[in-house]
């Protein structure tokens, strides 16, 4: 059976804010280990408005501290590694 990953680029949807998308992030990178994914990769892009992603490093901590079992990473965006 193949592994699954998950790309996220952590948007800040209309009228929200960073936190509510770190937050949604979390939730979404928690639905996926449930789910048997593997890896979590954060979208790394710098000064684009409306993407939470920028400090992929806080990101990636937040995330990693709040799942058990996946592999946190970042990626740029068509760069991920097969």
């Amino acid at each position: 059976m193949p592994e699954f990953s998950v790309f996220d680029l952590v948007p800040i949807t209309q009228g929200s804010t960073a936190e509510i998308a770190l937050h949604h992030a979390l939730e979404l990178a928690q639905k996926a280990e449930a789910w048997g994914y593997k890896r979590y990769w954060v979208a790394e892009h710098h000064n684009m408005a409306g993407i939470a992603s920028a400090a992929t490093s806080v990101v990636i901590g937040y995330i990693a501290a709040g799942t058990k079992t996946l592999r946190v990473g970042r990626q740029k965006r068509g760069q991920a590694k097969r």
